[in-house]
Protein backbone atom coordinates (compact mmCIF):
# COMPACT_ATOMS: atom_id res chain seq x y z
CA UNK A 1 0.00 0.00 0.00
CA UNK A 2 2.89 2.38 0.66
CA UNK A 3 6.59 2.87 0.13
CA UNK A 4 9.09 5.28 1.60
CA UNK A 5 12.49 6.80 0.85
CA UNK A 6 14.73 9.60 2.03
CA UNK A 7 15.25 12.39 -0.49
CA UNK A 8 17.48 15.33 0.43
CA UNK A 9 16.87 14.65 4.13
CA UNK A 10 13.09 14.52 3.67
CA UNK A 11 11.10 11.37 4.42
CA UNK A 12 8.93 10.76 1.34
CA UNK A 13 6.08 8.31 1.84
CA UNK A 14 4.05 7.29 -1.21
CA UNK A 15 0.56 5.90 -0.75
CA UNK A 16 -0.09 3.79 -3.82
CA UNK A 17 -3.69 2.69 -3.35
CA UNK A 18 -6.88 3.49 -1.51
CA UNK A 19 -6.83 1.95 1.97
CA UNK A 20 -10.62 1.71 2.09
CA UNK A 21 -12.66 2.52 5.17
CA UNK A 22 -11.32 -0.50 7.05
CA UNK A 23 -7.68 0.27 6.21
CA UNK A 24 -7.42 3.94 7.04
CA UNK A 25 -6.46 3.41 10.70
CA UNK A 26 -3.78 0.90 9.67
CA UNK A 27 -2.45 3.32 7.06
CA UNK A 28 -2.29 6.13 9.62
CA UNK A 29 -0.45 3.85 12.08
CA UNK A 30 2.06 2.73 9.44
CA UNK A 31 2.81 6.30 8.38
CA UNK A 32 2.93 7.39 12.02
CA UNK A 33 5.51 4.68 12.76
CA UNK A 34 7.68 5.87 9.88
CA UNK A 35 7.36 9.47 11.07
CA UNK A 36 8.41 8.51 14.60
CA UNK A 37 11.36 6.45 13.33
CA UNK A 38 12.68 9.29 11.15
CA UNK A 39 11.85 12.33 13.24
CA UNK A 40 12.72 15.18 13.29
CA UNK A 41 12.99 14.96 9.49
CA UNK A 42 10.21 16.68 7.58
CA UNK A 43 7.71 14.37 5.87
CA UNK A 44 6.08 14.49 2.46
CA UNK A 45 3.19 12.11 1.82
CA UNK A 46 2.51 11.54 -1.87
CA UNK A 47 -0.99 10.37 -2.73
CA UNK A 48 -0.88 8.48 -6.02
CA UNK A 49 -4.04 8.75 -8.11
CA UNK A 50 -5.67 5.54 -6.78
CA UNK A 51 -5.13 6.82 -3.22
CA UNK A 52 -7.02 10.12 -3.45
CA UNK A 53 -10.22 8.90 -1.81
CA UNK A 54 -11.92 9.92 1.41
CA UNK A 55 -10.34 7.12 3.50
CA UNK A 56 -6.83 8.12 2.38
CA UNK A 57 -7.55 11.77 3.18
CA UNK A 58 -8.87 10.73 6.60
CA UNK A 59 -5.65 8.79 7.29
CA UNK A 60 -3.53 11.78 6.26
CA UNK A 61 -5.47 14.06 8.59
CA UNK A 62 -4.76 11.62 11.44
CA UNK A 63 -1.08 11.65 10.49
CA UNK A 64 -1.15 15.45 10.52
CA UNK A 65 -2.26 15.37 14.16
CA UNK A 66 0.56 12.91 14.97
CA UNK A 67 3.12 15.10 13.21
CA UNK A 68 1.87 18.20 14.97
CA UNK A 69 2.25 16.51 18.38
CA UNK A 70 5.81 15.45 17.46
CA UNK A 71 6.78 18.84 16.02
CA UNK A 72 7.35 17.35 12.55
CA UNK A 73 6.53 19.29 9.39
CA UNK A 74 4.07 17.38 7.17
CA UNK A 75 3.43 18.15 3.53
CA UNK A 76 1.12 16.33 1.14
CA UNK A 77 1.47 16.10 -2.64
CA UNK A 78 -1.43 15.10 -4.85
CA UNK A 79 -2.22 15.73 -8.50
CA UNK A 80 -5.92 15.62 -7.63
CA UNK A 81 -7.34 19.10 -7.14
CA UNK A 82 -10.47 17.76 -5.36
CA UNK A 83 -8.23 15.87 -2.92
CA UNK A 84 -6.14 18.98 -2.23
CA UNK A 85 -9.30 21.01 -1.62
CA UNK A 86 -10.65 18.33 0.75
CA UNK A 87 -7.39 18.29 2.70
CA UNK A 88 -7.41 22.07 2.96
CA UNK A 89 -11.03 22.12 4.13
CA UNK A 90 -10.63 19.36 6.72
CA UNK A 91 -7.14 20.09 8.08
CA UNK A 92 -6.93 21.18 11.69
CA UNK A 93 -5.89 24.82 11.73
CA UNK A 94 -4.51 24.79 15.28
CA UNK A 95 -0.74 24.43 15.52
CA UNK A 96 1.42 23.50 12.56
CA UNK A 97 -0.33 24.01 9.24
CA UNK A 98 -0.69 21.14 6.79
CA UNK A 99 1.23 22.09 3.64
CA UNK A 100 -0.40 20.87 0.42
CA UNK A 101 1.22 20.77 -3.03
CA UNK A 102 0.20 19.63 -6.50
CA UNK A 103 3.70 18.37 -7.35
CA UNK A 104 5.95 15.99 -5.46
CA UNK A 105 9.21 17.73 -6.39
CA UNK A 106 7.87 21.05 -5.16
CA UNK A 107 6.74 19.50 -1.88
CA UNK A 108 10.15 17.91 -1.28
CA UNK A 109 12.03 21.11 -2.12
CA UNK A 110 9.80 23.19 0.16
CA UNK A 111 10.14 20.70 3.03
CA UNK A 112 13.93 20.62 2.60
CA UNK A 113 14.09 24.42 2.61
CA UNK A 114 11.83 24.70 5.68
CA UNK A 115 13.98 22.22 7.61
CA UNK A 116 17.27 23.98 6.78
Amino acid sequence: MLSHALEHGVLVITVRRDPGIGGRALLAREIGGLVRAHRPRPVVVVLDEPATSGPAVSAILRVHRICRSLGVLLSVASHSAPTRRLLEAKADTGGTRLVIHARTDTAIAAAFTAAA
